[in-house]
């Protein structure tokens, strides 16, 4: 199972997972997102900046899909 780090903030743009913040425009919200092989998202999380990814929960989404 592939993962992605969003460091330039381009895919967030791109899911609607932007904001300006702190006077900052395109700063990504703390989100995760389940993405399928053809691109379409799946399932998305968003967070609070003070708040850790659950992974748990990720990862059991991510093994709910069919294969």
């Amino acid at each position: 199972m592939p993962l992605l780090s969003d460091w330039n903030g381009a895919l967030a743009k791109r899911f609607g997972a932007a904001r300006v913040r702190r006077g900052m425009e395109g700063v990504p919200r703390r989100s995760s997102f389940l993405v399928g092989e053809d691109g379409t998202v799946l399932g998305s999380w968003r967070y609070e900046d003070s708040d850790v990814s659950d992974f748990d929960e990720l990862l059991a989404a991510a093994q709910a899909l069919p294969r």
